[in-house]
């Protein structure tokens, strides 16, 4: 079993930055990710990370590459986001996500836990 602990979310206005971080127990994963979610939209992918490696890997286009910068630390078995010149655009609740298992980690079919999420809201 996983726990995933988040935190680090709030209110900013556009063009500032939050960092969020999620604190991982338990079993040894291969990798995590962060996927958000706005109100009457689908969750989507964000950016995602290999936990051994380090290999890390960000949502398509302009969407936040670019902005977006994915981390861990594997000595607190801990995930970052660093989120730089953020639009309102990217109000979601934001979770993080983990797997043991190899595989396509941009889909949120292959994450087995999830976190609580934190509420990110940029005004403009």
């Amino acid at each position: 079993q996983v726990q995933l602990v988040e935190s680090g979310g709030g209110l900013v206005q556009a063009g500032g930055s939050l960092r969020l971080s999620c604190a991982a127990s338990g079993r040894i994963l291969d990798a995590m990710g962060w996927f958000r979610q706005a109100p009457g939209k689908d969750r989507e992918f964000v950016a995602a990370i290999t936990w051994t490696a380090g290999i890390t890997y960000y949502a398509d286009a302009d969407s936040v590459k670019g902005r977006f910068t994915i981390s861990r630390d594997s000595t607190k078995n801990t995930m970052y986001l660093k989120m730089n010149s953020l639009k309102p655009e990217d109000t979601a609740v934001y979770y993080c996500a983990a797997t043991p298992i190899p595989g396509r980690v941009t889909s949120y079919r292959l994450y087995d836990y999830w976190g609580q999420g934190t509420q990110v809201t940029v005004s403009s």
